[in-house]
């Protein structure tokens, strides 16, 4: 007997439990959630777009440095070339075939005369 009243308990305990389960899939409870999955799905399509965005952003971030990168080499390439073409050698073998020679002599100073008052009128 206590075999039977046992196993009639667990039945009972079962019955209480799948009036829970139908609460929960019955069609007003299932309206009543509807706000709630279109929030979820709201925030599914808001973590989707935030990992593109990110993907895209780090895919940006990539090409600038390979961007800058090349600008650094450019500068650096031309910069050494400007020092090379500037040395005086360089200048004198540039500058030849317009005429033009180095000074072998020095430079003359030439010192301006103060004007006169006299001179500023006329």
């Amino acid at each position: 007997m206590e075999e039977q009243q046992t196993i009639k308990e667990k039945v009972a305990k079962k019955e209480l439990a799948v009036p829970g389960w139908k609460k929960w899939l019955n069609y007003q409870s299932v309206v009543k959630q509807v706000p709630f999955f279109l929030f979820l799905t709201l925030l599914a399509v808001v973590y989707i777009y935030n990992g593109h965005l990110a993907d895209k952003t780090v895919r940006n971030i990539g090409r600038t440095t390979r961007e800058v990168r090349e600008l650094q080499h450019e500068y650096k390439t031309v910069k050494s070339e400007v020092m090379f073409r500037s040395k005086q050698s360089e200048l004198v073998k540039a500058v030849e075939p317009l005429g033009l020679k180095e000074l072998i002599e020095s430079p003359v100073v030439l010192n301006p005369q103060p004007i006169k008052e006299s001179e500023k009128s006329n």
